[in-house]
């Protein structure tokens, strides 16, 4: 049970609009449209293995999470299967799809990449589950639970080809020194 909040002045309707459109923006939306639907206190949760700009709080963060996805993958996109609210909390059950044209680059807990993985051209599609937390009208908490191994394993990063871990240490080098530390 929620407790009653100004998020409940929401439909349930409006409230899984108000998370579909989150995801809708992800492949092709402004940093406007992500102020219009993210709340300037929002947290997404999986942004630690992301750049420092989306491990930051409210619209900002969120759009540099859309950049980085859309740097790595040509054709995103989300197929959702199904939506579910209850209060403040919805969760929904998707499809993410690409073609990984750029390199997939994560970072550690410091802001420094961890690993780079060079493109492959190859497409993916892997279901996913998004859960949001609403305030005031906005998404203001996001979760989600991937198939990273899935993913890994259609874009050809697992299990890897002498020839692919030899890109994947060029492409991390060459990641490593195209980005500032972080705090400098």
């Amino acid at each position: 049970m929620t407790t009653p909040s100004s998020t409940s002045l929401l439909s349930t309707a409006d409230a899984k609009a108000l998370c579909l459109r989150s995801m809708d923006i992800m492949v092709d939306g402004s940093l406007a449209d992500f102020e219009a639907v993210v709340h300037p206190d929002a947290v997404n949760h999986e942004a630690k293995d992301e750049p420092p700009a989306s491990r930051g709080k409210g619209p900002a963060a969120f759009h540099a999470t859309a950049l980085w996805l859309r740097d790595t993958f040509a054709d995103l996109a989300f197929q959702v299967h199904q939506v579910v609210a209850d209060g403040d909390l919805v969760a929904v059950h998707n499809t993410m799809s690409g073609r990984h044209v750029g390199p997939a680059v994560t970072y550690d807990a410091a802001g420094r990449v961890r690993q780079a993985f060079p493109p492959t051209g190859r497409t993916f599609a892997t279901t996913q589950t998004h859960w949001f937390r609403l305030r005031d009208g906005k998404v203001v908490e996001h979760w989600a639970n991937r198939d990273d191994l899935g993913t890994a394993t259609q874009l050809g990063w697992v299990p890897p080809t002498p020839g692919y871990l030899l890109r994947t240490a060029l492409a991390t080098r060459k990641a490593r020194r195209g980005v500032a530390p972080a705090g400098g």
